[in-house]
């Protein structure tokens, strides 16, 4: 082979190596950029998620308060209140959108209702935890500091949940 072939050869085959890298190095940045928007919507539908929980959860124990319920049925209450209130944050922006109700509640309620289970879960674990802040009232501190040490709690356990649905497609912030 010609020394001039060779050295042709060599330059396409540095040529394509460089190229193989430039490409290689832009989708690894491109897949970082992914990544960090996924986990910036796993955030964003996990502080969703929490805000539901807060809002229906205090609205429940308002009812509770003013039902005169035992403790039991006052957390029960408040649970529930925090699921309707969570998935409503949900399915308001798909019903403004266009959607029809059941069309709206069957998207969100799959992955609402995963990260809502998961954060009332582990926030109704963290005040069974909490010695009194089951039999503390509305207007104690240790009520409110236990809520929102639970919120917290439920908020760390809930994101890799909607993390992990995000990245599956399964869901995504409205």
């Amino acid at each position: 082979m010609s020394p001039e072939l060779e050295k042709e050869l060599e330059r396409l085959s540095f040529d394509e190596h460089t190229q193989h890298d430039h490409h290689a190095h832009m989708n690894h940045q491109d897949q970082s950029k992914k990544t960090a928007s996924e986990f910036k919507l796993a955030v964003n539908a996990t502080l969703h998620c929490l805000l539901g929980c807060f809002i229906g959860e205090i609205i429940g124990l308002l009812i509770a308060a003013a039902l005169g319920l035992n403790t039991m049925d006052s957390m029960m209450l408040a649970l529930a209140m925090g699921f309707v209130a969570g998935l409503s944050l949900g399915i308001l922006p798909l019903l403004k959108a266009g959607f029809a109700f059941w069309a709206a509640f069957k998207t969100i309620f799959v992955a609402e209702g995963l990260s809502i289970a998961v954060m009332e879960g582990f926030e109704i674990f963290v005040q069974l935890q909490i010695p009194g802040a089951m039999e503390a009232g509305l207007t104690d501190s240790l009520f409110w500091l236990s809520m929102a040490g639970g919120l917290a709690v439920g908020f760390i356990a809930a994101l890799p949940v909607n993390y992990v649905l995000i990245k599956r497609g399964i869901r995504h912030q409205h």
